[in-house]
């Protein structure tokens, strides 16, 4: 199976309001299926691990989603995603047999504005100037997707891009 952009694992999350990382892969071998492809454990993985890092996704704690999750978390789509549905991917829901999810929005950006407080102190302390100015563009998406407030930490993160 053609690796899906993150933009792509965010549209098949967006379809449930929230789903665990094993659900998120049963999801991607369902549409390689239908496509008569393939994919392997390792691949979806590492792009579900590199969507979490790029903020197209986010890791809540089980106790942030209303609904029956069977896992410590469950993946939400993030503050930079523009969730897009993968081809065949509108079947997915009578595919898979998964309970109605809420995501308590509030719990979910406060998560996020945690995470990017803590990643600016990292960048700025290791003079990571790469990571700091994608950071910068997060703190922007953060506050437009959640009601938080990150201009210390962009003013932080710019300090050392700038």
């Amino acid at each position: 199976m053609e690796e899906a952009t993150h933009d792509e694992l965010a549209g098949v999350v967006d379809l449930f309001e929230a789903l665990t990382r094993e659900e998120l892969k049963q999801a991607l071998v369902e549409l390689a299926y239908r496509r008569g492809a393939d994919v392997r454990d390792e691949v979806v993985a590492e792009a579900v691990a590199e969507a979490v890092r790029e903020y197209y996704l986010v890791a809540l704690p089980a106790s942030a989603v209303d609904g029956d999750v069977d896992a410590e978390e469950a993946l939400v789509v993030g503050p930079v995603a523009f969730p897009m549905l993968p081809a065949e991917g509108e079947d997915l829901p009578h595919i898979l047999d998964i309970s109605d999810r809420a995501v308590d929005h509030a719990a979910a950006a406060e998560h996020v504005a945690e995470r990017l407080r803590e990643e600016a102190e990292t960048a700025v302390a290791e003079g990571n100037e790469d990571r700091a100015s994608m950071l910068v563009d997060v703190t922007y998406d953060a506050e437009a997707w959640g009601s938080v407030d990150l201009a210390e930490t962009r003013e932080r993160l710019l300090g050392l891009v700038d």
